[in-house]
């Protein structure tokens, strides 16, 4: 039950549709597959896409479950030594719940945060909230970026309760929270209920402008690529990619000649979707220009050249009415190491043509992509997203396995988070001061404290949450 991409028309999120190949059985069986029958569903499928076909071992045991199975079959993956190494595939047990997330799709409360040491004794823990989606329950609840859970459910956080408080099958939560006084931590009564439900995110957390300096500055939040409403094998629905068209517009209209672009904690997706955002910012693109280029295994490749000839596995800008990039010489994009996948491909891929400052820390260093591969005869219900391509921009550059290195280097603080648009917050206000000369706030003001992370909700999603996945024709 081999996965081929070769259908021009069909969208590779949804595997084995009638045009990739006709070898998916026909008649949904009832029966549980036995785990070898899974095993071999998942080699197959590996051996015709993953990206490094050739390193696949040939011995691999496959008496053990679907998902150790797969995690034997990837190249490198433990030798950190190895930036090339896949680091990234990964397989679930229900292909439904993959496509879901992958969409923005989850049971949430709706916060994201990431976890430190509240003391040098390395006991207890804060979660430090990084952001609300706009109308989650967290929302509801009032929780907001920058606050400080120390409790959960009564239960003080320490380093070996943290999983069991925050990430149980439990749907209610009641939180307990910290404040922040002259650098130190301190617990006080507040308390917020909150009760996760299945939540469709907006990945557009805040749109603006600024006009400081002379300049008149575009400044958009966005933490996922995703084209529309839960995206399925067609991504049909494009409310998302119209509503960054729309900003643009708005952007356009204003006059705004300086972009902030905040990615910092946006781990990648559909690239259909980073491909419309990059030609809403390009200077001098059109739809003859490359965006950027697939590089495939040699058989694939092969196949893909003799079928639809040269060319098919680039992915060129599109035309936008709204494209501002007339009005562009640079573009500055927030990052942090939570950057990853198609955020960077748009670091990436608009370098060509104008000129990409970064400010804050070193991206995660995703230069690959996905499919999304399931049985849709519904025999098999296991998903995975195994990596079959690289991501070459229009000059070939691809080698940043290791990272983009910040242009500008800024830290955010572990506590206290300014609201994303606060001229004031840390990396948003290097980036004005970049552009206009103003400086909003003081660079690493000493209420500031910045602590090594022990967790991040983030590396929680699917995958880890990087993802660079293709649902482009071929």
């Amino acid at each position: 039950m081999r996965t081929s991409i070769f259908g021009r028309v069909a969208l590779i999120i949804v595997a084995c549709s009638p045009l990739f190949l006709a070898s998916c059985k026909k008649d949904i069986d009832s029966v549980t597959p036995a785990t070898s029958e899974v095993n071999d569903w998942i080699l197959s499928n590996m051996k015709y896409n993953y990206f490094w076909t050739d390193k696949i071992p040939d011995n691999a045991d496959k008496t053990v479950t679907p998902d150790k199975y797969f995690m034997s079959l990837l190249y490198d993956r433990n030798n950190t030594a190895n930036t090339d190494r896949d680091r990234f595939s990964w397989i679930q047990e229900s292909a439904a719940e993959l496509k879901a997330s992958l969409g923005g799709q989850s049971k949430t409360t709706g916060m994201e945060y990431k976890l430190y040491y509240r003391d040098n004794n390395q006991t207890g823990v804060v979660a430090s909230v990084i952001y609300v989606l706009p109308g989650s329950p967290a929302a509801a609840a009032g929780i907001k970026r920058g606050d400080i859970i120390s409790k959960v459910n009564g239960q003080g956080l320490t380093g070996t309760n943290y999983q069991e408080l925050l990430q149980s099958n439990v749907d209610s939560y009641t939180f307990g929270f910290a404040s922040l006084v002259n650098g130190a931590l301190t617990d006080n009564t507040q308390t917020k209920q909150v009760t996760a439900l299945v939540f469709q995110q907006d990945p557009v957390l805040l749109d603006t402008t600024y006009t400081i300096g002379g300049k008149t500055i575009g400044y958009v939040v966005y933490n996922q690529f995703i084209p529309g409403i839960n995206p399925d094998g067609t991504n049909k629905d494009k409310t998302y990619d119209l509503k960054l068209d729309n900003i643009f517009g708005k952007f356009k209209q204003k006059g705004v000649n300086e972009l902030v672009l905040d990615l910092r904690y946006n781990r990648g997706g559909y690239v259909s979707s980073a491909t419309n955002l990059a030609s809403l910012i390009g200077r001098n693109i059109d739809a003859s220009k490359v965006f950027y280029t697939q590089k495939w295994n040699g058989t694939v490749t092969a196949a893909n050249n003799k079928e639809y000839g040269v060319g098919w596995n680039n992915q060129n800008f599109v035309a936008k009415a709204t494209n501002i990039g007339g009005n562009l010489s640079r573009v500055y994009v927030l990052t942090t190491s939570s950057t990853a996948s198609a955020s960077e491909l748009i670091i990436n891929g608009l370098r060509p043509f104008m000129t990409v400052n970064t400010i804050g820390t070193t991206t995660t260093g995703k230069n690959v992509g996905s499919i999304t591969i399931s049985d849709n005869t519904g025999r098999i219900k296991w998903g995975m997203q195994p990596i079959t391509f690289k991501s070459a921009n229009a000059q070939g550059f691809t080698d940043y396995a290791g990272g983009f290195t910040p242009t500008i280097e800024v830290k955010e603080p572990s506590y206290g988070m300014k609201a994303f648009g606060d001229v004031t917050e840390a990396m948003l206000s290097e980036a004005i001061f970049q552009i206009s000369g103003t400086r909003m706030a003081r660079r690493a003001a000493s209420t500031e404290v910045i602590r090594p992370s022990l967790f991040s909700s983030i590396d929680s999603k699917a995958g880890g949450g990087n993802m660079f996945i293709d649902n482009k024709p071929f």
